[in-house]
């Protein structure tokens, strides 16, 4: 089976670029490729940086709700899919730069949060619209990027915050033109690239050990609950709805 990306390398920084058309979701196959594949370029010698970027109209969309909603008990796999992907960015140990346009959603939502550099164009959307898919997210990663109060409203609301915002709050380095997004990011990961590769590993360990908390227990609390809401008639409408493109009839 195909994986939903590809990958170069370059003077010791790998691009990793989804490729999953039309939106970048991924199903819990893909989800499992991508942490696989991310675990062996951290293990690479000659991988110095990792970029993720995508093609597209957006960077990700999470998972395939469709593939959910014909097999609720495949929530389990893409649980672990995603657990595992963002794991395999946040204790990576080379540095992850993650490059984004158009919407960043769901588990495009946890990569980020996870990422130790992001970089995104004007056109960037963040969003968790789990709340409206029947399930739950990542708040985990969400927090990561921006405040307790502002990670709340997108998740209750499901609105989205702009590129502008996000930078206003932190979250990203750099805002770019679509077309200057890749340069942007690989302009980054040359500059550690050419640093001592010991010395960016320790450091990424020992900023990752300083954290507040840690973020692979917090979000697997979180999903305990993702698995609960999935056995509710509500989860089930949701995705139904949304697969039949209809307003959904939530019993409570």
């Amino acid at each position: 089976m195909a994986t939903p990306f590809h990958v170069s390398l370059d003077n010791g920084i790998a691009e990793m670029v989804f490729d999953r058309p039309p939106v970048n979701a991924f199903d819990s196959q893909g989800w499992a490729s991508i942490a696989a594949e991310l675990e062996r370029l951290g293990e690479a010698p000659e991988v110095r940086v990792i970029v993720i970027r995508a093609l597209g109209r957006g960077f990700c969309a999470g998972v395939d709700i469709k593939e959910l909603a014909a097999n609720g008990d495949l929530i389990v796999a893409v649980n672990k899919g995603n657990y595992d992907s963002f794991k395999a960015v946040h204790r990576n140990p080379k540095p992850v730069i993650i490059a984004v346009h158009g919407f960043v959603l769901g588990g495009g939502i946890g990569l980020c949060g996870a990422a130790d550099i992001l970089v995104a164009s004007e056109c960037a959307r963040f969003g968790v619209p789990e709340v409206d898919r029947g399930a739950m997210g990542g708040g985990a990663h969400l927090q990561r990027l921006f405040p307790v109060q502002k990670v709340r409203h997108m998740y209750f609301t499901g609105e989205m915050i702009d590129a502008a915002e996000a930078y206003r709050l932190g979250a990203v380095e750099r805002v770019v033109k679509r077309e200057d997004l890749r340069d942007a990011a690989l302009s980054i990961a040359r500059q550690i690239a050419a640093k001592s590769p010991a010395m960016i590993a320790l450091a990424k360990e020992a900023l990752t050990g300083i954290e507040d908390g840690n973020l692979e227990d917090k979000y697997r609390w979180e999903q305990g609950f993702t698995l609960q809401a999935y056995r509710s008639l509500d989860s089930q409408e949701a995705r139904d709805a949304f697969v039949d493109k209809r307003d959904a009839n939530f019993k409570g």
